[in-house]
């Protein structure tokens, strides 16, 4: 198959503004994505998609850049945008506040769309922080491995659990999924999603992928190892840097 590794990226982030270009140990935030992008074997082209012409004169010195509307009320309709100038089969969407993505995420994303109109990833939720965290997606999943709900709500609830009111007893009792922000479309199954208006639960949820579950469409979900560490505030460079430090 003959993926694009798309990578949406804004300037004007509410939380923090020109989060693409913060610099991580001296390489800006959307360099570090791409380059751990390029290591994934199953992308034929990694592409930066973004509205703003800062990202894009620094994103240029490491991969091909298109230039997309300022207008898009999410990722998925930004990379659509540039997916349509492409003829490609597939997609992966990465998120663009990622720098330690593992480039085998990406693969096993993309491999699940031989056999799936849209793929995702999950990694078991092991910190009790994250248990009742909003920020923190969930998923639950059929017994052929494909998504039947997200929500910032924790699910399912454990009716019978032996320790309800413990997070730990919690987590020890279920496998509780934490969804991981990439996605892998069919070329077209992209192309027709967009296309659809924001879905009740997606409006209610703020959960763009809960608009290919109203609609019909299945989402393929692989289950990995790596957990996200992304980018959302200015404090979680720090976070990153000692990660990244030997």
């Amino acid at each position: 198959m003959n993926i694009l590794g798309i990578i949406p990226a804004r300037y004007a982030s509410t939380r923090f503004p020109g989060k693409p270009l913060a610099l991580i140990a001296g390489r800006p935030l959307i360099q570090r994505v791409i380059e751990q992008c390029r290591k994934a074997r199953s992308l034929g082209e990694v592409i930066v998609a973004t509205d703003d012409a800062r990202i894009a004169d620094v994103a240029k010195k490491f991969c091909r850049v298109e230039l997309t509307r300022a207008d898009h009320p999410s990722g998925s309709d930004r990379i659509a945008e540039v997916a349509a100038r492409y003829e490609s089969d597939a997609v992966v969407n990465i998120q663009g506040d990622e720098p330690l993505i593992d480039s085998t995420v990406i693969d096993a994303v993309a491999v699940a769309l031989k056999h799936s109109e849209m793929s995702t990833a999950v990694t078991l939720i092991k910190n009790l922080a994250e248990y009742d965290n909003p920020n923190v997606v969930k998923v639950v999943v059929n017994a052929a491995g494909r998504a039947l709900y997200f929500s910032r709500r924790t699910i399912p609830y454990l009716r019978e659990a032996a320790s309800p009111e413990s997070i730990r007893g919690q987590l020890a009792a279920f496998p509780f999924l934490k969804h991981l922000g990439i996605y892998g479309y069919r070329r077209e199954t992209l192309l027709r999603l967009v296309k659809f208006p924001v879905s009740p639960l997606e409006q209610a949820e703020k959960l763009e992928q809960l608009r290919a579950l109203e609609n019909g469409i299945q989402i393929a979900v692989v289950r990995v190892e790596y957990d996200s560490v992304g980018v959302d505030v200015p404090e979680d460079v720090a976070r990153v840097e000692k990660l990244l430090s030997p």
